[in-house]
This record gives C-alpha cells, sequence and structure tokens, in this order.
C-alpha cells in the first residue's frame, strides 16, 4: 500500500479486517501520517447534499459518514455535529437551493429544510441572505487525528506502516511488484497505491504511457476569524455552489477546536509539496501541460478574483460579509493552508469523479475528490473487496491505446 493519507489507510484497515493473517505493510512518502490533503482540509464530515440521487458518490458519503461517526465514537476522536446552513443571497439561486434541497431528502438526508430568513437566524442569527437550506447532520472532526486512529488500528491488527518511504522506482516482476525507494526494496504480491498529489507520477512510474490528464496541485488557504468576531459563527455557512465554477466560494466552518475558518480559496501552486513554497519541477509540469493552459483561459476571471481575494485581506472581507455583514474591520487574519490534488483533462476540464485505474495486479487511486475523507471507510471497503477478489462496486477506467485510463470512474457526478 502506497501512501497513509485517509484513503490508504481506511484500505489497508478494511483488508486486515476482512482476514489479519494478510501481511498488509503501508508505505509513506512523509515524515508522519497524512501529511498531504488528507491533513490539511476543513475537517468537514459531508452529509451528502451535493451528489445526486442514488450515484455511488451520494452512497459512499452516506455509507462513510454513518461508519466515521461510528468510527470516532469507539476510539474517541473528537467530532461535533454542527449542521450547515447553504445561504441563497438573492433569488437567482433559488431554483438550485431548491435542487439541493430535492437531492438532500432523495439522498436520505434526515430534517434536511428549506427555511426563510425569519426561522435560519434562529439558527445563525447573524447571517444575512434571501433562504437557506437547514442540513442538520453536517459535521466537524480533525482528520489528522482520524488518520491516526486508522494507523492505530491498522497496527492493533498486524499491519506495518513506514514513513520517510518515498517510492523512486515500480517494477512488475511475473505475478508481483518491486518497490524501491533510495536503495531499499519491499516486493508486494499486490500494489494499492494512494498517493493523492502523487497519483499520476506514480502511475506513469509503473509503466503507464503520458497521455489524457495529469495532476494540477491547487493551494487553499484559510482565513481565520479573530475573536469575539468567531462569535458570529455558530456552525457551518455555506454559499450556494454555482455549477459552472469549479469550486464552492467563500465559506465558513467552525472547526472542533472551536476555530472559525473562511475559506479555502482556490489557486494554482507552485509545489505538490505542503512543506515546501517552490518546486522546479512542479512549476514546470503544471505550466507545461496543455490541460492547465486550457483551463486557465477558460477560467482566467474566476482565478484572478481567487488570488485577487488570496492576497487582499479587504477583498476577502468584502466577500465574507455578504453572508455575515457584522464582521468588523481586522475580522480576518491568516489561517493555515492546504494544496488540492486535482486531476485536469487535456481539454482543461476537471475531472470530479473518484478515478481508479488497474494494471498488472495493482490499483491506483488517480483521483478522490470530495467527499473522499468523509467517505474513506467506505472507500477503502470497496477498494479492499477489488483487492480481494469480491463484490465491488468500483469501475475500473478504461484505457485510451497508450495504456492511459479514461475519465471513467467510480462515480462520474458534479460535486460539491
Amino acid at each position: 500500500m502506497v501512501g497513509a493519507g485517509l484513503v490508504g489507510l481506511a484500505t489497508a484497515l478494511k483488508l486486515l479486517q476482512h482476514d489479519r493473517s494478510l501481511r498488509v505493510r503501508v508505505i509513506e512518502a512523509g515524515s508522519d501520517l497524512a501529511t498531504g490533503q488528507s491533513g490539511h482540509n476543513s475537517g468537514v464530515i459531508h452529509a451528502g447534499v451535493y451528489y445526486p440521487a442514488g450515484s455511488l458518490k451520494a452512497r459512499l458519503c452516506r455509507e462513510g459518514r454513518a461508519e466515521l461517526l461510528h468510527f470516532a465514537v469507539r476510539h474517541q476522536v473528537p467530532h461535533v455535529v454542527r449542521g450547515k446552513l447553504i445561504v441563497a443571497a438573492h433569488g437567482r439561486e433559488f431554483d438550485r437551493l431548491d435542487d439541493l434541497h430535492s437531492r438532500s431528502v432523495e439522498n436520505g438526508l434526515q430534517a434536511v429544510q428549506l427555511l426563510e430568513p425569519r426561522d435560519f437566524l434562529k439558527i445563525e442569527p447573524n447571517v444575512q441572505g434571501e433562504r437557506a437550506l437547514h442540513v442538520p447532520e453536517s459535521a466537524v472532526t480533525d482528520f489528522r487525528l482520524v488518520a491516526r486512529a486508522y494507523a492505530a488500528e491498522v497496527d492493533r491488527l498486524g499491519g506495518q506502516i513506514d514513513l520517510n518511504w518515498k517510492v523512486t522506482r515500480l517494477e512488475h516482476r511475473a505475478d508481483s511488484w518491486s518497490v524501491e525507494s533510495h536503495g531499499r526494496r519491499v516486493t508486494a504480491g499486490t500494489l494499492v497505491c494512494c498517493a493523492g498529489l502523487s497519483a499520476d507520477r506514480l502511475w506513469h512510474l509503473a509503466g503507464a504511457a503520458e497521455s489524457g490528464y495529469r495532476i494540477v496541485p491547487f493551494r487553499g488557504s484559510y482565513s481565520v476569524l479573530a475573536r469575539p468576531a468567531a462569535t458570529l459563527v455558530r456552525g457551518l455557512i455555506y454559499p450556494v455552489p454555482d455549477p459552472s465554477l469549479p469550486f464552492l466560494g467563500v465559506h465558513f466552518t467552525r472547526g472542533v477546536d472551536d476555530e472559525v475558518r473562511v475559506g479555502p480559496n482556490a489557486v494554482p501552486s507552485l509545489t505538490r509539496d505542503h512543506d515546501s513554497r517552490f518546486v522546479a519541477r512542479d512549476i514546470v509540469d503544471t505550466l507545461a501541460y496543455t490541460g492547465f493552459r486550457r483551463l486557465a483561459r477558460r477560467q482566467l476571471r474566476t482565478g484572478a478574483g481567487e488570488v485577487w481575494r488570496d492576497r487582499i485581506k479587504r477583498a476577502a472581507l468584502r466577500d465574507a460579509r455578504r453572508y455575515v455583514p457584522n464582521l468588523p474591520k481586522g475580522a480576518l487574519f491568516r489561517g493555515g493552508y492546504g494544496i488540492r490534488a486535482q486531476l485536469v483533462q487535456e481539454d482543461g476540464s476537471l475531472v470530479d469523479d473518484f478515478v481508479v485505474a488497474e494494471q498488472d495486479g495493482a490499483l491506483h487511486v488517480l483521483n478522490a475528490p470530495s467527499p473522499a475523507a468523509t467517505a474513506s471507510l467506505a472507500i477503502g471497503r470497496q477498494l479492499a473487496n477489488r483487492v480481494l477478489g469480491l463484490r465491488s462496486d468500483i469501475v475500473i477506467a478504461p484505457t485510451f491505446p497508450s495504456g492511459e485510463p479514461a475519465n471513467f470512474a467510480m462515480a462520474r457526478h458534479t460535486s460539491g
């Protein structure tokens, strides 16, 4: 198993829960667990609002949420069910809000309601909007602690986790894989790669030809509400997503630590490494990729706005005040950031599906967008079943003549 993020650890856990006699080894390039996007997200446990009814994404989200909350209780991982308001700022967003309400009901969410201001102000007294969808099941946790709890269970069940083990070579030999890292080597009968920001590079290291699509890193920076401004937000406040835009826009999240984060935004990153500000190879790979250049031209105005808000505090504050108008000057200060692995096709379109490819006894998770953290245990079970030859709902991506997987995977639906 390559990658000690949430999906990799959950897959290892599910394999061992099925059969403790299996020899499961997880290798991780970083010096700690969940050093990539798994440990740098908003901490939201999604309820399943955004996914079309009946889709695999919707089912994995709902199953994963329930299993994750049960796991958190059992293993004493901090979590809080705070609820979420999705706020329509004006009447033009009502149709989309109605659609989200219908999806929520069809996906089995409990007690979800469309509310007028007089009602949603009882939940979030400082919110401004014309109408809102209340999603009581939305929750928060610290996914770094979730990853540590997964790892502790993997260890208890007899698995092995090795850190500082960056893969430098993959070689298929008859019925096994040789995995190398700076002179060290391990042999595996089955290889599962859940490498996040390095997923495409490992896929090509395993012998796949260059074509189709590539990971483009996006940096998401958070602002934090200073006290006492943080008291203006009780739970989660989100805008109505615009399906023509790739990201959600400004939103507020009161975390499990009671800190209120605003964001994240989404700007192209100069690195795939959360610990580095500048990596020449990453910059060259991104700028040289036709898909990125086409995406940049297509989303020029949106991207410029994201960069502007990232750099100019008053611009970020102005957007935040659309939903919480009483935020005082100086309410926002810079928080943390995360780097998101976004699979982009050569035509410049974003891949919003789970993409899983298979090659000579190896599974490669090439794209694991939201709600992957929420659904990690459910996704891990699907991947484990595929490895074990059991029933799995994973659809393995078909390939181009070059051997590169096409854009077809576990789910093919827009999500938020």
